[in-house]
């Protein structure tokens, strides 16, 4: 859903990014925008006033990311490393601005197991690290506490901080039993963080120790997304076909 909107935004392999109006139980497509890219990148929104959003989408160069303002379609900027970096892949993406500026930073997980945060005004790279081994497949990124946390295809999450001077660090890796994972989101409340896993498992755990506190076992295939509504609820999409509801230690 966009932020404070009856209007959802989705995005599938057959390259379109669609709009649909979801107001008074209508279900309609309103909008769309034709991808570039043909990889698995999900886009990235962030609302910067009344009905104007800034959209993150992958781009026509196998590096690049696009940023484009909607709903009007402009284009405001390609995003593209170094001739030297060569980190692959945008393989997941995360707009996000603080909240004593207005300037928009854009946070993008690499092929190459790295982690960059791009200036969107400057159109530069602010700082980079490497966080995983294999390509990062999903990460989150709790801006109350400059704190973020990344899974990949390996067998490890990693919990990096952005610092004052907008330099990222690693902080910790943490060993799970099996391999990949798909995506990472924090609770609203930022207590709890889950993780959908390719062994078919959501993992939960406590944010600020990283303790595991549950392994929820229902769907018979890849867990692909995981997702908070703002009760707190948890809802999981799977390769096979469904979708579970959670709800979580909500008393924490």
């Amino acid at each position: 859903m966009l932020p404070q909107s009856p209007q959802l935004l989705s995005q599938g392999r057959d390259l379109r990014l669609c709009l649909w109006d979801l107001a008074e139980g209508r279900n309609a497509v309103v909008d769309s925008i034709c991808l570039e890219s043909v990889g698995f990148c999900r886009s990235s929104v962030l609302a910067v006033g009344q009905a104007r959003w800034t959209l993150a989408v992958p781009g026509k160069g196998i590096d690049e990311v696009q940023i484009l303002e909607m709903p009007s379609k402009t284009s405001v900027c390609t995003l593209k490393p170094e001739a030297d970096a060569k980190p692959g892949m945008p393989m997941c993406l995360g707009l996000w601005q603080a909240e004593s500026s207005s300037r928009p930073f854009l946070l993008a997980g690499y092929e190459d197991g790295s982690i960059a945060l791009w200036d969107v005004w400057e159109r530069k790279v602010c700082s980079r690290i490497s966080c995983h081994e294999e390509p990062v497949m999903g990460f989150d990124f709790d801006s109350q506490k400059a704190r973020g946390v990344s899974g990949s295809a390996g067998k490890a999450l990693t919990v990096w901080s952005l610092d004052g001077q907008q330099a990222l660090q690693v902080c910790s890796t943490h060993q799970l039993t099996n391999p990949g994972i798909s995506e990472v989101t924090i609770r609203p409340d930022h207590k709890i963080l889950t993780t959908a896993g390719w062994d078919h498992r959501i993992r939960v755990f406590q944010w600020r120790t990283m303790k595991p506190l549950a392994v929820l076992a229902f769907h018979s295939a890849s867990v692909h997304c995981v997702a908070f509504a703002t009760n707190g609820l948890l809802a999981a999409g799977s390769k096979d076909q469904r979708i579970s509801i959670w709800s979580l230690y909500q008393r924490m």
